[in-house]
């Protein structure tokens, strides 16, 4: 599955199977399934990455990061910090 850039694309908030999503610029594996949950955003939202460089991130605001394609840099979103689906973790 490729994971949409912010502009354009699908959007996979309601897509559950299992499956990786990849950046859908250069292929790059971003996000597994398992790590996917329901969340009232309007995009997918993910607890972690698959892989510790799989985005990279910059502060934005205090409690959000830019997030990028570790491989490309293309833009994926944010990564809000405290509200992921358990107390602590990270939305992406």
């Amino acid at each position: 599955m490729s994971f949409c850039s912010f502009f354009g694309g699908e959007i996979y908030k309601d897509h559950f199977e299992n499956g990786l999503y990849v950046c859908a610029k250069c292929g790059y594996e971003l996000f597994s399934s398992r790590t996917k949950f329901e969340h009232s955003s309007p995009w997918p939202a993910f607890s972690e990455t698959i892989h510790e460089d799989s985005v990279s991130k910059y502060v934005e605001r205090p409690n959000a990061l830019k997030v990028s394609c570790g491989k490309c840099g293309n833009g994926l979103g944010h990564e809000f910090l405290n509200d992921g689906p358990k107390k602590g973790q990270s939305r992406f």
